[in-house]
């Protein structure tokens, strides 16, 4: 018997992704999947960690996958618990980032929606923020600099 090259076994696109789930699951994840493009219309889809993954230019929105008796998104961060709480409050979620939803139940395509929304305000503000760093970095060297060059202080070489 040949060997099966594990890689060839690995989805390429979110079509084929849903398209090797059991059938039941199928429909559900297209009803996640249309409730991210819609929130996030701009984003890139893509499979990551082999599974379906919206990306802007700051990184990774949302991810979701499907399971035997739930479908999961990704990552769900101490921020995005606090601000969904009561609305997140019959379904299960973990300190790792995962919020579980239940395959038995209608898909929350609204709150999906509203979640993918607020990981994409996210994702734009770290890569403010990241944008800014350098900057805020550069002129606390400066600051720095300044001080020590006139107190007569010198640090220590490194």
């Amino acid at each position: 018997m040949a060997k099966t090259d594990i890689k060839s076994r690995d989805k390429h696109s979110v079509d084929e992704y849903i398209a090797s789930q059991p059938e039941a699951v199928q429909d559900v994840l297209k009803r996640v999947r249309s409730a991210i493009r819609k929130a996030v219309p701009t984003a890139e889809e893509v499979i990551s960690y082999k599974i379906p993954t919206y990306k802007l230019p700051g990184g990774p929105v949302i991810y979701f996958a499907g399971w035997k008796q739930h479908y999961s998104l990704y990552p769900a961060n101490a921020r995005l618990i606090a601000a969904f709480k009561d609305e997140l409050a019959p379904y299960e979620f973990n300190n790792k980032g995962t919020i579980r939803f239940p395959l038995s139940e209608p898909v929350p395509v609204k709150l999906i929606e509203r979640i993918a929304k607020f990981r994409a305000k996210e994702v734009a503000a770290g890569k403010k923020a990241k944008a800014a760093a350098p900057k805020k970095a550069r002129a606390i060297a400066q600051a720095l600099d300044r001080r020590t060059k006139y107190s007569g202080f010198a640090l220590p070489p490194a």
